[in-house]
C-alpha cells in the first residue's frame, strides 16, 4: 500500500503563483516515477507533469515554461511550482506514483486549484 497526501491547492488570480505538495508513505520501491495530474469539470484527467528518480521529467506542452516539478528522493515528496497560472489551469490536481517493478499506479485524494479574477 501506497499513501499519498496532497497539500497546497486554493484560489488564486491570473498572473498567479502556487505551490502543490505530496508526500507519499508505505511500500515504494526506490526506483518509481511520480507527479501530478489535473482533472477539470467534465474532462478526462490528464498529465501535468512526472519526473523519474534519476531526474527524468515529463511535461505537457501547456504548462511548459510555467510550471517545474521537483522532487525529494530521501523523503518521497515531490512539488509542482505553479506560475503565470490561467483560468485553464483550473483543475482538481491528483499526486500519482508508478512504479516501476510491480507496475502499480497510486493515487492521491486531490486538490483543488481555482485561477479566477
Amino acid at each position: 500500500q501506497v499513501q499519498l497526501v496532497e497539500s497546497g491547492g486554493g484560489l488564486v488570480q491570473p498572473g498567479g503563483s502556487l505551490r502543490l505538495s505530496c508526500s507519499a508513505s508505505g511500500s515504494i520501491a526506490r526506483l518509481n516515477r511520480m507527479g501530478w495530474y489535473r482533472q477539470a469539470p467534465g474532462k478526462q484527467r490528464d498529465l501535468v507533469a512526472t519526473i523519474s528518480t534519476g531526474g527524468d521529467t515529463i511535461y505537457d506542452d501547456s504548462v511548459k515554461e510555467r510550471f517545474t516539478v521537483s522532487r525529494d528522493n530521501t523523503k518521497n515528496t515531490v512539488s509542482l511550482q505553479m506560475n503565470n497560472l490561467k483560468s485553464e489551469d483550473t483543475a482538481v490536481y491528483y499526486c500519482n506514483v508508478f512504479i516501476y517493478s510491480t507496475r502499480e499506479t497510486w493515487w492521491g485524494q486531490g486538490t483543488q486549484v481555482t485561477v479566477s479574477s
